[in-house]
């Protein structure tokens, strides 16, 4: 009965937190799936995107201008990235982990070479916080953030109908036929790299505001848990989410089925520092469900359909 209650009253914050952080995960989905590129920049830019947002409060903004801020610092980091593997000819994957090095320095300088700077909800109008979180009105942040994932899908799926967001799904899926076709590549690649990481660094204002501090360690490890939405998302809604909209809703789906699980196993007595390995863990298996269907479940469905003939 202890677990069941406390799993309980623990949940509504998994929630939230899960929700936040699919907002965070579909930017990982539009570099890793839409431009079939990996990027590592989003653990720079995960603690970016709160850095900024929480300063620039803490010195007078409102509330939606530092949350902007964050959406345009995180997207010239993207940018960055974009220009070092277009530009420069370096892979795009070592062109993050550059990106991503020379942010923890940005950020520092940020936080007045503070490793991290609370913010008190009682002294600044946040929109989000955990002190809500069990809350039934607005303030509610599980509320909050899934309003954030509905309209970002919605402005997200007119973006990528448009011919400019055609333009970046063709790049990534044929760059080859794409450059043939007149569209511009490397620029494309540029953009998507801006948009996935603005949406990142948003993200992150809104998670820093949630637990009430701006850490420059915040986004370490944030492209496993990003990976671990997309990649559950995927395994999980895929038959039923064909339509573009719904395969951005799964990744949301996915990141608070990952916080459940968390949870869940954390609610059991897992230590929490054992966290990070539980998360490699999770990613591993959920990768590797589509290729052990592939290799094993629809080889023996094949068999048994041969010997039904």
């Amino acid at each position: 009965m202890d677990f069941v209650s406390n799993l309980l009253n623990a949940l509504p914050g998994a929630v939230a937190q899960g929700l936040i952080w699919g907002l965070m995960a579909i930017g990982v989905y539009i570099t890793y799936k839409v431009l079939d590129l990996a990027d590592l920049t989003v653990d720079g830019t995960m603690s970016m995107g709160g850095t900024v947002c929480v300063m620039l409060m803490m010195n007078g903004a409102n509330v939606w201008v530092a949350m902007l801020c964050a959406f345009i610092a995180g997207m010239l980091a993207g940018a960055v990235t974009g220009i070092l593997h277009t530009g420069m000819g370096i892979p795009a994957i070592l062109a993050g982990i550059l990106t991503q090095l020379a942010l923890y320095s940005i950020n520092l300088r940020i936080l007045g070479n503070k490793a991290n700077q609370g913010i008190n909800p009682d002294k600044y109008d946040l929109l989000v916080s955990l002190r809500n979180v069990k809350e039934v009105s607005i303030a509610n942040p599980i509320l909050v953030a899934a309003i954030f994932t509905v309209v970002l899908i919605a402005l997200l799926y007119w973006f990528f109908g448009t011919s400019l967001g055609c333009g970046i799904r063709a790049t990534g899926a044929n760059p080859d036929m794409s450059r043939a076709q007149g569209i511009n590549v490397n620029f494309n690649k540029i953009l998507g790299l801006m948009l996935s990481n603005g949406l990142v660094a948003l993200a992150s204002a809104l998670y820093a505001q949630y637990q009430g501090f701006a850490d420059v360690n915040a986004g370490r490890g944030a492209i496993v848990i990003g990976l671990a939405a997309v990649i559950i998302g995927e395994v999980v809604f895929s038959r039923i989410f064909r339509n573009f909209a719904l395969k951005l809703l799964a990744v949301a789906l996915g990141a608070i089925i990952y916080y459940l699980v968390i949870q869940i196993v954390l609610t059991l007595g897992m230590n929490s520092n054992d966290l990070k390995m539980l998360s490699a863990i999770v990613v591993a298996v959920f990768l590797a469900v589509p290729y052990w269907k592939g290799k094993y479940w629809n080889k023996s469905g094949k068999k048994g359909e041969a010997k039904n003939a």
